[in-house]
């Protein structure tokens, strides 16, 4: 077991236009990546996991969740799964905060994922609402009250029907809001609507994480306090820059760098993510692209497309 760090007192968000969040280990803010995990002949790639994790740090993202949906949680191993949270907390050595992915669409399995992160030393969990059970409101709410009252780590939780086929409401939200460990919320249906009725319901004790790139600028102007974001595993530091403008109120010099990358937000969706993230740090010379079955790698006409419109955000050469 890796040697757990010392995480002192902060906020879990950065507020923006006046917006205070709540308390939390570390400041959740701004661009947070949803880190891709590289493989390497089937086995996870640490050395250019790391390397991804330096590069981060270095192009000013200020968060990272390992073992999301794009690290491809789903495929790793209980055993890799901890592994690479731990890896994360060793090499980030308190420079970035880590957010580690815990969910699972079993509640006891999810308590398991989220005590070892915690052991680990991670500054919070993001716990996915549970895919495929399709539980009922009431159903969400004892999953979410079970893990905020056996884990104490702050909880952000993960609203995305798209991949769960489950909408968690925001009055179920709402009641939520009892336990003072779950902190905020990554709100993936790309609804302002749902994310204005969350601040209506919830105020300034819910910190709302975008969790559709799209949507990440829009956020921020309604009151959100970042975005866990798949394109900022590409373009990290134009993705910071974005948030960071966007918290000192500079909206006309976010939206340049929004309009900038947004083509980019449509490559990564070609096909079903990692797949066309994976494939784009290959091609940069990051890691590898390989993916775990069920998914596999892009189509070649889609990956056409994907460098195509890398080459034309600057991140290819010309052919």
């Amino acid at each position: 077991m890796n040697k757990k760090r010392a995480v002192k007192e902060n906020r879990v968000g950065t507020p923006t236009a006046g917006r205070a969040v709540s308390s939390t280990r570390r400041g959740f803010h701004g661009s947070i990546v949803a880190i891709v995990t590289p493989f390497k002949k089937g086995k996870v790639d640490e050395k250019a996991f790391g390397d991804l994790i330096e590069f981060h740090i270095q192009s000013g993202t200020h968060g990272i969740v390992p073992c999301g949906t794009t690290g491809e949680s789903a495929t790793l191993s209980h055993e890799e799964h901890r592994r690479v949270v731990e890896l994360t907390v060793e090499i980030t050595a308190g420079r970035i905060p880590v957010m580690a992915g815990t969910g699972s669409n079993s509640t006891e399995e999810a308590i398991v994922l989220t005590r070892d992160a915690k052991n680990a030393g991670a500054d919070a969990a993001l716990l996915i609402t549970p895919y495929y059970n399709k539980p009922t409101q009431e159903g969400l709410f004892q999953h979410y009250r079970a893990i905020a009252k056996a884990v104490d780590i702050p909880i952000v939780l993960y609203n995305i029907p798209g991949r769960t086929a489950v909408n968690m409401l925001p009055e179920t939200v709402a009641r939520l809001m009892e336990f003072d460990n779950i902190v905020g919320i990554k709100e993936g249906t790309g609804s302002l609507q749902y994310i204005s009725d969350l601040m209506q319901l919830c105020g300034n004790r819910l910190a709302i994480f975008s969790g559709d790139d799209f949507t990440a600028l829009p956020t921020m102007a309604v009151g959100g306090v970042g975005v866990i974001s798949v394109t900022a595993n590409i373009v990290p530091a134009e993705m910071a820059e974005m948030m960071n403008l966007a918290e000192r109120g500079d909206y006309s010099g976010a939206r340049k760098i929004h309009e900038k990358i947004y083509p980019l937000h449509g490559a990564m969706f070609m096909e079903t993510n990692p797949g066309p993230v994976k494939a784009a740090l290959s091609l940069m010379g990051k890691c590898s692209d390989q993916v775990r079955l069920p998914l596999s790698q892009m189509l070649p006409q889609n990956l056409e497309k994907l460098k195509r419109v890398m080459r034309e955000s600057g991140l290819l050469k010309e052919a």
